[in-house]
Parts: C-alpha cells; sequence; structure tokens
C-alpha cells in the first residue's frame, strides 16, 4: 500500500533511498508506460506495444515478459538491459501537488511526493536525497529532472496517441508463442501499430506527424516488435536454467512467436 507525502528537508532529511536493481524492489513488473521522448532508448531493449487506458485511449508500453510479475530482463546482479524506461527509474517518487494562496486567488504547483511505503525508501542505505545544510543531492535534483520530463512526456503522450487514432493506426493483436519445452503461450489485450496503414499515410499526414515530432516516434515503435524474438529467446533460456540437471529433450522445436493482426516475427 502506498503512502504518499510531500518531500521536504526537515521530515525527510535523513532519507536514502536504494537504487539497486530486484524484484525486492518491485522491479518485477511485466510492463511499463513509456514516452515518445524515450521512444529510442526502448526500442533497443524492449516491444513497444499499446494497451487501452478504460477511457476509450490508449497508452504505449514496454514490455519485459509475457505474465503479471515476469521480467526476463532482471537476475540475481540486475536489470539486464542498456536502458530503464523512466516510469521505473522515477521510483519511489512522484509529481505531487500543493495548493497556495496568493492575493486571494489559489495557486497550484508541483512538488516532489515520495512513496514513504517503498521497499527502496530506508534511511541506512542508498542515495541520499539531502545536504547536511538541507540543500538537495545530486540525485535528488535528477530524480526532479526525471520527473519534469515526465510531466511534459504525459501531454505529448496524449496528443500522440490521439493522432494514431485519429488515422486508425491500431490494431488489435494477440500474441502466440511456442516455447522450447512445447508449452503454448498467448498475450492478449494489446494493440500495435498497423504497418500497412502506417505505410499508405498521405504525404500531407506525413508532413503534418514530421512536425509535430511525431514521424520518428513510429519508426521506433515499428522496429520495436523486432524484440518480441528476444523475449521469447530470454523466457526460453529462463525455461532452461530452470530444467538444468534434467535430461534434454532432442525433439523440441526453436522457439516460435507469431503475432496475428500484424506481421510474423
Amino acid at each position: 500500500m502506498t503512502d504518499y507525502a510531500l518531500l521536504n528537508n526537515v521530515d525527510h532529511a535523513d532519507l536514502k533511498i536504494i537504487t539497486d536493481r530486484s524484484a525486492r524492489y518491485r522491479d518485477d513488473v511485466m510492463k511499463a508506460l513509456v514516452f515518445p521522448f524515450e521512444f529510442r532508448n526502448v526500442q533497443a531493449c524492449y516491444p513497444i506495444l499499446f494497451q487501452q487506458d478504460g477511457a476509450g485511449g490508449c497508452y504505449p508500453l514496454a514490455l519485459f515478459g509475457f505474465q503479471e510479475k515476469e521480467n526476463l530482463f532482471l537476475d540475481e546482479s540486475g536489470w539486464q538491459a542498456p536502458y530503464i524506461p523512466a516510469m521505473v527509474r522515477r521510483e519511489p517518487f512522484l509529481i505531487g501537488y500543493q495548493d497556495s494562496r496568493t492575493q486571494g486567488d489559489t495557486e497550484r504547483t508541483r512538488v516532489l511526493s515520495i512513496d514513504m511505503n517503498h521497499p527502496r525508501v530506508n534511511t541506512e542505505h542508498g542515495e541520499p536525497l539531502f545536504q547536511p545544510l538541507g540543500g538537495r543531492t545530486p540525485f535528488l535534483e535528477s530524480v526532479a529532472n526525471l520527473l519534469e520530463t515526465i510531466y511534459a512526456g504525459i501531454e505529448h503522450n496524449r496528443s500522440f496517441m490521439a493522432s494514431l487514432q485519429e488515422h486508425d493506426l491500431l490494431e488489435s493483436m494477440t500474441l502466440e508463442i511456442e516455447l522450447s519445452d512445447g508449452s503454448r503461450n498467448q498475450l492478449i489485450g494489446f494493440h500495435c501499430l498497423n504497418e500497412d496503414k502506417v505505410q499508405a499515410l498521405p504525404a500531407e499526414v506525413l508532413g503534418d506527424f514530421n512536425e509535430r515530432g511525431y514521424l520518428m516516434s513510429l519508426f521506433m515503435v515499428l522496429a520495436s516488435m523486432g524484440n518480441i524474438q528476444r523475449l521469447v529467446e530470454l523466457k526460453n533460456a529462463a525455461l532452461g536454467n530452470s530444467e538444468m540437471g534434467g535430461e534434454s529433450d532432442g525433439n523440441r522445436s526453436g522457439p516460435d512467436a507469431r503475432i496475428d493482426g500484424g506481421s510474423h516475427v
């Protein structure tokens, strides 16, 4: 259960944040929200898919595994990928709001909040948040900058997704996975870009996407789909590690992933 508090250098002077990556620090996540500003880095490591938000819209996400609490990039030594999405790195912090009155008017300002119940938060180990005289440490400054980047990215995400939906560029997908142990898995509830519709966009729409900074994001999403096969390989490696010591099955087929409604991987 979360317990967010507005961060300040009096009540939280001694707090430290553990920066190691581990399941015990809630890094065992299947997916995470991502933003167009980080698509270039995300697509180098993870598939970028889309999911409905319950209000008729969609949001982009990076996929780390095929089931809840599964992060195939996480092992005993940490997170094994060169880039970790911003929404994962910002934990246990969040942007909060504080109301203040100025000349009879109420003004809402953004402030740093911290989840006091997060397992990264402690007073013994990790990165300190405040200097001895109360100033922010470089670590906390970097967190504040990251949260401001995320705040700007939220609005960019809304307009980007609205454009994708306006031009009907998203389609539902079902990911069929056959693993090396012969088991078959199905991933449903996600959307992907329809590559044929992207290629068929008229010149004026492509020009508008380019001016608004969306065109490169489209290319990054399409390029990221090759990482689904990488996820299958990581899943098979995890299965292999769990079966070490047993007899191997020489008749097992290699890993395979197929996307219904999209391209074959």
